[in-house]
């Protein structure tokens, strides 16, 4: 029990992570910089001709939105943080930036262009975008004022939400697999693509919300000197 007590699993799981969402990630980060004329762009309804404005939000969207995906996790490793502290706070000021970017990119396309799956789709993903960059905002500022269980909590929310359209793309490639698309169309008003809209960020956010009321704060969170005020 010992020995298994040292493996490091939260970092074991963290790697297996970032494998998993890399190929997701690539592909968002290669779209995005097809769309912003950087390599041949493959054929999609996303980047019109003629529309720079809608082209760019969505290509800046892509492109930031895969490297965030990527670089969220290792934000939660307690060995980089404890050992590289300075890395933790620069590369959080750059996921915070990015995020903020990404949910303002993503809105400002789903306001000018709308989704392809109609009202529906526009409202879930407006207020994923919108509580995406909600989170970014509050573990900032949670962090600059040195009140480091609320930052810890809504830097939580953050890679949760960071890691939703990787999660909308696994919760597709399942469901297909499980029944060959049954209640969805290419047109995403299908009656499961009307519950993704919303199904990918929420119900992990309800289970995180969860988990935080049920776990004790960590100690070295818990009495560090900044949340005694």
């Amino acid at each position: 029990m010992t020995a298994l007590r040292r493996v490091p699993w939260r970092g074991i799981a963290l790697g297996a992570l970032i494998l998993l969402a890399a190929p997701f990630a690539f592909y968002a980060f290669r779209f995005g910089l097809e769309g912003a004329g950087f390599g041949a762009l493959r054929e999609t309804y996303l980047i019109q001709p003629a529309a720079p404005f809608g082209n760019g939000a969505i290509s800046l969207h892509m492109i930031l939105g895969g490297a965030l995906t990527v670089l969220v996790p290792l934000q939660l490793s307690p060995g980089l943080r404890r050992r590289f502290p300075h890395w933790h706070r620069g590369a959080g000021r750059l996921l915070v930036a990015g995020a903020l970017l990404t949910g303002a990119a993503g809105c400002a396309f789903i306001l000018m262009r709308g989704t392809i799956g109609g009202m529906w789709m526009d409202a879930g993903f407006l207020l994923y975008g919108a509580l995406m960059m909600l989170a970014a905002a509050q573990a900032w500022r949670f962090a600059r004022a040195g009140r480091f269980v609320p930052h810890r909590a809504w830097a939580l929310r953050l890679f949760v939400l960071v890691l939703g359209s990787w999660l909308y793309r696994v919760h597709y490639g399942l469901w297909y697999l499980a029944t060959d698309g049954l209640a969805s169309n290419p047109e995403f008003t299908g009656t499961f693509d009307s519950v993704q809209n919303f199904a990918f960020y929420l119900p992990y956010l309800v289970l995180l919300e969860i988990w935080l009321r049920t776990r004790p704060v960590p100690p070295e969170l818990r009495t560090t000197a900044c949340e005694k005020g």
